[in-house]
């Protein structure tokens, strides 16, 4: 099975929808990702296996030199087979190409082997405040 990522890529709401209630728990809801994305977003990638969607991260942007990373996600049957980190890897070259020198991630504690030895961040201090 070939996985493909495109940056920007198609996607349809309700694709989206059931991808992040897999991934993130829930109940599918109904957004209009595509007006969020386009208000928000410098842009996001989309993996997919033989048309279906099945991994997507969103990468929000200050309109200057720092990107962040939301909402990365793969279906559980494509889990641990890089397709996670390429999304990452082609979300790094395209913030890097739109002038952005730093891209930022937040993620739970057991996604550390993930973010730091998949995909090459580094730790940093950082701070939260839940609103």
């Amino acid at each position: 099975m070939t996985i493909t990522h495109e940056w920007r890529g198609d996607f349809d709401d309700d694709a989206l929808d059931a991808l992040h209630a897999e991934g993130f728990g829930g109940p599918a809801g109904r957004s209009n990702w595509r007006a969020r994305l386009d208000r928000h977003s410098l842009g996001w990638v989309c993996a997919r296996a033989d048309g279906d969607l099945v991994g997507f991260v969103n990468v929000v942007w200050d309109g200057g030199v720092h990107a962040f990373l939301l909402d990365t996600v793969v279906a559980e049957r494509h889990r641990s087979r890089g397709v996670g980190a390429r999304l990452v890897a082609v979300a790094a070259e395209e913030a890097r190409a739109a002038g952005c020198q730093w891209l930022h991630a937040d993620f739970e504690d057991r996604l550390r082997p993930f973010y730091f030895e998949a995909c090459g961040f580094r730790e940093t201090a950082a701070g939260l405040i839940s609103l």
